[in-house]
């Protein structure tokens, strides 16, 4: 273990002291591949890392992106505080969680069966990944792309294609959209 309560006490304090949810500000000190650190206004210096807050990639937006898309060094940042991480005595905090998640706002604006226009932006072995609204995709399975059967997805499809595709679950909870080209008539695609 790096630290520990004996040598450092008043950071040990202040760590335990800060609950989930609590809102923290702060500057962002680095920025790193796996994630961004934060001096945060109100707590002590951390003994070995440039800031006692820490925001892993996946907490910085509910988009995929890399760091420095999202936030640069002597940026103002308040986060949520998640968990007081006892292993390197840092304060995990989300970013993201301020946030509104564009993937809520868009399903509840819309229903299974609904058509949407999108653009291909990935292709997986078992489907391929249809941008439908900013910060919002969903996946076509293979099985539900059309009804001739097609090896591969880059048989049918190509990155960055625009496509027509028919809503068929909307799952909040897991913030996953399953959508169909299968359903779709045979207008122009």
């Amino acid at each position: 273990m790096m630290g520990g309560q004996p040598e450092n006490p008043e950071l040990w304090a202040f760590l335990e002291s800060l609950h989930y949810g609590e809102l923290l500000s702060g500057t962002v000190t680095a920025i790193e591949y796996f994630g961004v650190f934060v001096a945060l206004d109100n707590g002590p210096d951390h003994p070995v890392f440039p800031g006692v807050g820490f925001i892993t990639v996946p907490e910085l937006s509910w988009r995929f992106a890399v760091a420095s898309d999202v936030v640069r060094v002597g940026q103002r940042v308040s986060c949520e505080f998640l968990q007081f991480d006892t292993w390197n005595l840092e304060a995990r905090l989300s970013l993201r969680a301020t946030q509104p998640d564009p993937f809520q706002a868009f399903a509840a604006a819309i229903a299974v069966g609904q058509k949407l226009r999108g653009r291909v932006t990935k292709l997986v072995p078992f489907g391929f990944f249809v941008r439908v609204a900013d910060g919002v995709e969903g996946l076509v399975h293979l099985r539900e792309r059309t009804w001739t059967s097609v090896q591969t997805p880059s048989d049918a499809v190509q990155i960055g294609e625009e496509v027509t595709v028919v809503v068929t679950e909307i799952d909040r909870e897991q913030r996953r959209l399953a959508l169909s080209r299968r359903h779709v008539s045979s207008e122009h695609q």
